[in-house]
């Protein structure tokens, strides 16, 4: 699948507006407390910005990676809003060399709020990527939909290998400290892209001084 062709295919399905909205996830938002000011932070596939501008408006240093022009373009007009500045990183993390001049572990957080645009192997790739480029005793977060969700059809990918399982995130991250891998359902109201009951999971992890 050209991924680039099919985001900006659904960006542009929201006319004018923000596909998923522009308030943060909620479930970023109930972690707020552990963020502290001036950390950095990786927004995997950003999108419109929701959750990157937020963060920024926290007071954390944050970087974006996306590689649809149409979000790009509406992230930036968020963060201008929002009097918050985000550094947006065009490009496809799964096929492109990470062009941003930075080494790894560098960022105190990753994260992916629906990342779930990657097959099996394809995850292994960018749960790698992700793994890499935190710093020892940095956090990733991740928010996703679960088989369930095939169900609810309210967002998220139709194939089954993209979602999440608690074993699939217990067994990719079994080397990090899990502080937190949860299921729950809730309805949620993120623009039409993400509206109505979903089955969700979220985990946080942090990777070891010595990984």
């Amino acid at each position: 699948m050209d991924q680039k062709k099919f985001w900006t295919e659904r960006y542009q399905t929201a006319g004018n507006d923000f596909l998923f909205g522009r308030e943060p996830s909620e479930f970023l938002v109930k972690k707020r407390t552990m963020f502290k000011a001036r950390e950095s932070v990786l927004m995997i596939a950003d999108g419109e910005g929701r959750n990157s501008v937020w963060l920024a408006a926290q007071g954390l240093k944050v970087t974006a990676n996306e590689i649809c022009k149409v979000a790009i373009d509406r992230a930036k007009k968020l963060a201008h809003e929002s009097n918050a500045y985000v550094e947006i990183v065009e490009c496809d993390i799964l096929t492109d060399e990470w062009p941003m001049k930075c080494d790894q572990d560098s960022f105190d957080w990753v994260i992916g709020i629906f990342i779930q645009f990657a097959n099996t192997e394809e995850r292994k790739k960018l749960f790698s990527f992700m793994k890499a480029m935190t710093k020892p005793n940095g956090r990733i977060l991740l928010l996703g939909y679960t088989p369930k969700q095939l169900e609810y059809k309210t967002g998220g990918p139709s194939a089954i290998e993209n979602l999440y399982t608690q074993e699939l995130l217990h067994d990719a991250f079994q080397d990090w400290d899990l502080e937190e891998l949860v299921e729950y359902e809730k309805d949620i109201s993120e623009g039409m892209g993400h509206k109505g009951m979903s089955a969700l999971i979220g985990m946080v992890a942090t990777k070891p001084s010595g990984a």
